[in-house]
């Protein structure tokens, strides 16, 4: 819950008057410190809180409430969530599963998944909330309730990690110091608009939430986005009409493709507007707006200029509205209530303007202004978590939300790790005939690559002579250029990167993206896949920083020098060998010039004979005693299944001498070249 503003405001005076008492540096030396302080308790603030923990580091949760989780307690107000709860998949692997567990939090502890809390594919808010209640104390993080930072400032410092402290104040005057600080307090002072009687304008934030309260009622919602269309949903059955206005179109998820736009759990107000059954949405500026009220309590809408040559103190009667001049003005008929459903914003208040944490701009400026790596633009060792960091991916992906924010949040805990404790981005090594195999594995089974498609990707750097690569899981690929800083890891022979992506023309506000011919079949048409699906980006050298900003912004990554896009798939499902895999497997042969078949020991005996140089796969593992001890089951199935030719010579010689020399024989004359040194060899053994 958000503090009054006049509580914040005598907050701050008390602040003032202690450090005109104090000096406030004198002791500063002597408050209660920690490396890392997270402000706020909510989901991103937890999952971090958790991450830290489990490195065991010093870290220290403020939350002013009570409990963890306080915007849930309020929002949203009808207390349906829109992130989805899917139970069932057909699939046991955790991973997977996490694509569509919209709401839990990423633990080692499998009584933390949120199907344990609720059988509701839309769960309710409550349920939320008694989730992060359990996930901080079972998991016992170090959360220091009702505590409401009101200042935050920088006390300069060069033996510190990042030259200064962060000095946090509570309401009580009480002080800490922190070297690395992170905010988790998402979006919640709501977005208002301030025109000629908006006062007469109820807050969703306030507003009744009992559909019997609007019962015969008129009314105006101003906003198009989920908030206005569940108050809309709400009352839908009981008032007269509703009219929604705003200043863009309305934007359905399923058309843009980003979960923050309209859904179609909410969308019933779109039914009744296109089926004439009285209710409407508007386009308009909202600043433009003007509301009168007259004698009878009703609400006017009117326009502002219409009200420039009027008598502020004029009544409703003696003020020109729209409709004495154009008498089918769409909003004439006056309205009982008019409710304000625009969102949230982040707040800034609190923010010393030492700490230079500036609004972004244009549709990110209830953001603060960040940078790929989710640190401040302004000062160094501010980084901001969770729903206040989306405007690294606003209305492209999912880090505004659990699903999405949950792994940028465990990005950044992984670069911190790096940066100050010198553990390096965790990565696995593996000999490069696993390389196709390793790919397929985590398109197929990844979360965090699927939630947060295009912003989060694997990394497979490249060994010297390729024959062994190390593979880096959801590396932010906006700060690509800076790999090796971030991570510790060196990138000199080359790089894959993998994302998923939908096709560049598929999603906005206007598409059709139910159109007959949407989908992509074919693996040569893979390029033009519309729905969701596996890219991959090879350089042969990291990208510049320089090349990073002038990438289209439309791509998420510059110019390779080869890509190759997996043709998407109706079950998400890429395993199939000719759609899927061969296709894969020759691009990377092509970008590597070598040979990633996998091969039975019989061939690679005949490649070792009959070349200079063996594929990979032979080379570490026939020629290195490796792979599965033959026998006659797995022979013939090899040969019955297409893989292997059968070199048995059948006639009456073989079959009185077991037919095993005559074999070999056969075998070597096939295959042994005339320059070979055994040719002679099989011709000497032909004349006896």
């Amino acid at each position: 819950m958000a503090l009054p503003i006049a509580q914040r405001a005598w907050g701050l005076l008390l602040i003032f008057a202690f450090c005109v008492g104090s000096s406030c540096t004198d002791s500063t030396s002597t408050l209660p410190y920690h490396n890392y302080c997270i402000i706020g308790a909510g989901p991103s603030g937890l999952q971090m809180a958790y991450f830290l923990q489990r490195a065991r580091r010093d870290y220290v949760v403020f939350e002013r409430s009570h409990a963890p989780g306080s915007f849930f307690a309020l929002y949203p107000r009808h207390r349906k969530l829109i992130s989805i709860n899917k139970r069932h998949t057909g699939k046991s692997n955790s991973e997977f599963n996490l694509r569509h567990d919209w709401n839990s939090l990423l633990s080692h502890d499998n009584r933390l998944l949120f199907r344990h809390y609720s059988r509701d594919f839309f769960p309710d808010a409550d349920t939320m909330v008694r989730y992060l209640e359990d996930f901080a104390s079972m998991l016992e993080l170090r959360v220091q309730y009702n505590t409401t930072i009101i200042h935050v400032r920088l006390e300069k410092d060069s033996q510190t990690w990042n030259g200064h402290y962060f000095i946090l104040t509570d309401y009580n005057s009480q002080n800490y110091r922190c070297s690395l600080l992170l905010v988790a307090t998402g979006t919640w002072v709501p977005n208002e608009v301030n025109f000629p009687g908006s006062e007469y304008v109820e807050g969703y934030e306030s507003v009744s939430i009992n559909p019997d309260d609007f019962a015969g009622q008129t009314i105006l919602i101003l906003g198009r986005g989920n908030s206005a269309f569940e108050t809309a949903e709400n009352i839908l059955g009981v008032t007269n009409f509703i009219h929604m206005v705003s200043r863009s179109r309305v934007r359905l998820s399923w058309a843009t493709h980003y979960v923050g736009d309209l859904r179609a759990i909410n969308n019933g107000l779109l039914d009744t507007y296109q089926l004439k059954s009285l209710d409407g949405l508007l386009e308009g500026d909202l600043e433009d707006l003007a509301i009168v009220k007259d004698k009878k309590g009703k609400l006017h809408i009117t326009l502002k200029f219409y009200l420039q040559n009027s008598n502020s103190s004029a009544s409703a009667e003696s003020i020109t509205l729209p409709q004495d001049e154009l008498d089918n003005f769409a909003t004439r008929a006056p309205y009982d209530r008019v409710i304000r459903c625009l969102g949230w914003k982040f707040d800034f208040s609190i923010y010393n303007r030492s700490l230079r944490l500036m609004p972004g701009k244009g549709t990110k400026k209830k953001y603060p202004l960040i940078k790929p790596s989710y640190e401040s633009r302004g000062t160094r060792g501010l980084f901001v978590l969770g729903t206040a960091s989306h405007s690294v991916d606003f209305r492209k992906s999912a880090g505004g939300f659990i699903h999405g924010f949950r792994y940028t949040t465990r990005a950044v805990h992984r670069m911190l790790e790096h940066r100050h404790h010198g553990i390096p981005w965790p990565s696995s090594i593996y000999p490069i005939t696993q390389l196709t195999n390793a790919i397929i594995k985590r398109v197929n089974e990844a979360s965090g690559l699927y939630q947060m498609f295009s912003v989060l990707g694997d990394i497979i750097l490249l060994r010297e002579n390729a024959t062994t690569f190390e593979y880096l899981e959801e590396y932010p690929v906006g700060i690509l250029a800076e790999l090796e800083l971030h991570t510790g890891r060196k990138t000199h022979n080359g790089l894959f990167v993998i994302i998923m992506e939908y096709g560049k023309n598929f999603s906005g506000a206007d598409k059709d993206v139910f159109y007959y011919n949407r989908a992509v079949g074919e693996a040569q048409h893979a390029w033009q896949s519309n729905f969701l699906h596996p890219v991959i980006y090879y350089y042969k050298q990291l990208p510049t920083e320089r090349e990073m900003r002038l990438c289209p912004p439309d791509w998420p990554l510059p110019r390779p020098d080869a890509i190759h896009h997996i043709v998407e798939d109706f079950l998400t499902d890429w395993t199939a060998p000719n759609a899927h895999i061969l296709p894969l497997r020759r691009f990377l042969e092509n970008c590597l010039d070598t040979d990633l078949r996998g091969f039975f020991a019989e061939s690679c005996f005949l490649f070792a004979l009959t070349r200079q140089k063996l594929p990979p796969f032979c080379q570490q593992g026939y020629m290195q005693m490796q792979g599965l001890v033959g026998n006659e089951k797995l022979r013939r199935h090899a040969i019955e299944a297409g893989l292997l030719e059968d070199y048995r010579v059948k006639h009456s010689t073989d079959e009185l001498l077991g037919g095993e020399r005559n074999s070999f024989d056969q075998l070597l004359k096939d295959h042994v070249t005339p320059d070979s040194p055994l040719h002679h060899l099989v011709n000497t053994k032909d004349e006896l």
